[in-house]
């Protein structure tokens, strides 16, 4: 048993109400600078609905995550090592500004600047890519809300297989939000696909990060994700991803996104896993096993015999306490209730989800019937406005069980606890008809509305003590347990390399010293990453003899 920490995030959708306020906090955070107009790291979709990039989980032509070979090892889905050394400078595979948007502004200095006249003046739209008119016709948001739906939500991908259960009619149809970042995976594909192993996963909290120093730009990473959600900045030809804010992570504080959002909504805390038992759960043969294999690696910082291992593992103290507090332990392994996305592409996402119970409440109101009553909560899940088997395709693989576990579960608490607040006799056979005390109930209830801050963020700060002795040791991806190395890159698909501080001295007297490697007229050189291709910039040819 490797005992590792890794920080993750549960979403109750039932509580989000679409207001976007993470992705433009997130965006002005991190994303309000040259070249990554078009990019958000956070962004909330309205499901059904083709989502951002339009189309991301169309694996059939994105190739994104992993799949499972017949003799039981993973392949990235894109190909390995080999195939992507071929179509390293053309990868077709990855999409293009048309399937994010293009982004826009508006002229409005006519407006500020026009002269009085009998019509009022018209700011038009400007692309932020080449500064000319533009007819807008896509945006990252731009079937929110159903807008659109006849064109654009018949093609979820998630739908497929279920069309007859979906009525988009405007009187018939359902809609919930779901918002993404990215999924900090256990076992990321971005990393494996990285050939300049730019992409690695910090052994301390399981965060992914680019390395901005080492990405040359290739872009595999932004097809091997299969959640869409590395993306390429084209000024500085670069690929930039969420980072879960690890600035104010390590510091104790939440996420950008989690701390801004309105309904409350987001779980932050950390899980200890077994990484040895990663590639065997990412690997089960049966998709639908998938969660549950997920669920099998996470470890009970509670058990004795795991605080030990941690310890001896290098975990702090505090950092075991506060996993043993961690509101992502109780939703995930205690109660049962959150799932994660999308666990068919096998990369183990650490962002986990509550599915939303809302609609089965509406669905009963319109029948007149009590919407709080036990029996008619259960027997609405059955014909819910909103499929079972879709909320399935997103969160288990298509397997509808889990799904029904955890409406059942939702829609207990909310009879168990309407009882509580009307001042009368608790019925215990309640949460005993989902497997749960009367005790854990309420204690679920408390979680999932009104917690307070400090319940719903349980985040140990960083020990900066340890920084140098992690610097020594370069991150080890779980999949780099396959004895041939042949089958993707990244920093993980080698043994573990060492970086002394000795060898940092070298490599950068190296950089700086004035020889053949670094000419005097480096700094004056043009990066071909970054030209955006006009004109000739000064350094783009050698100057001329006598210049």
């Amino acid at each position: 048993m490797r005992v590792m920490a890794q920080m993750a995030m549960v979403m109750n959708l039932d509580k989000c109400i679409g207001c976007h306020t993470c992705s433009v906090t997130c965006k002005q955070a991190w994303t309000n600078r040259a070249g990554t107009e078009y990019v958000w790291f956070n962004n909330v979709e309205t499901r059904p609905g083709l989502g951002y990039p339009r189309g991301y989980e169309d694996q059939d032509t994105w190739q994104g995550g992993w799949v499972r070979k017949p003799n039981g090892r993973l392949e990235l889905k894109a190909g390995g090592r080999w195939k992507k050394l071929f179509t390293i400078f053309s990868n077709p595979k990855m999409p293009s500004i048309q399937d994010y948007y293009e982004p826009w502004t508006y002229d409005y200095e006519t407006l500020l600047n026009s002269p009085q006249t009998d019509t009022f003046p018209v700011a038009r739209p400007k692309s932020l890519l080449s500064g000319k008119d533009m007819q807008v016709q896509w945006s990252a948001n731009w079937d929110d809300d159903l807008g659109g739906s006849q064109e654009h939500a018949v093609r979820d991908e998630m739908l497929k297989g279920i069309e007859d259960k979906v009525k988009l009619e405007f009187e018939q149809t359902f809609m919930f939000y779901l918002p993404r970042i990215c999924e900090h995976c256990l076992n990321p594909s971005c990393a494996a696909s990285c050939p300049s192993g730019a992409i690695y996963k910090r052994e301390e909290d399981g965060i992914v990060l680019v390395d901005q120093d080492r990405c040359r730009g290739w872009r595999m990473c932004v097809s091997g994700c299969p959640y869409k959600k590395v993306y390429f900045n084209h000024k500085t030809g670069k690929a930039e991803k969420c980072t879960f804010c690890y600035p104010r992570i390590e510091v104790g504080i939440p996420t950008v996104c989690a701390e801004t959002c309105v309904g409350r909504l987001r779980y932050i805390g950390l899980m200890l896993y077994d990484a040895d038992r990663v590639l065997e759960a990412a690997a089960v043969e049966d998709e639908h096993d998938l969660y549950e294999a997920q669920r099998s690696v996470f470890l009970d910082p509670r058990d004795p015999e795991v605080e030990r291992a941690a310890l001896a593992a290098g975990i702090a103290p505090d950092w075991i306490e506060a996993a043993k507090k961690s509101p992502v332990l109780r939703l995930i392994n205690d109660y049962k209730v959150a799932l994660p996305l999308h666990p068919e592409y096998r990369t183990m996402p650490m962002v986990w989800y509550i599915p939303p119970l809302s609609p089965v409440v509406d669905v009963i109101k319109e029948t007149g019937h009590d919407a709080e009553d036990r029996g008619n909560l259960f027997a609405a899940i059955e014909a819910l406005r909103i499929p079972v088997e879709y909320l399935a395709n997103l969160f288990t693989a298509g397997d509808v069980e889990p799904v029904n576990d955890v409406l059942r579960k939702l829609a207990a608490m909310r009879s168990y606890m309407r009882d509580i607040n009307l001042g009368r006799d608790t019925d215990e056979s309640i949460p005993e008809a989902v497997g749960m005390t009367g005790e854990e109930m309420y204690e679920m209830f408390r979680l999932l509305a009104i917690a307070k801050y400090a319940d719903r963020y349980v985040i140990p700060t960083a020990h900066a003590e340890q920084a140098h002795a992690l610097e020594e040791l370069a991150t080890d991806c779980p999949v780099s347990s396959y004895d041939d190395n042949d089958m993707y890159f990244g920093e993980g698909s080698g043994p573990l390399t060492p970086v002394a501080v000795e060898n940092f001295e070298m490599l950068r007297r190296r950089q700086t010293t004035d020889t053949v490697a670094a000419p005097p007229e480096k700094s004056r050189r043009v990066n071909l990453l970054n030209w955006d291709g006009r004109g000739t910039p000064e350094g783009l040819f050698p100057p001329k003899d006598g210049a």
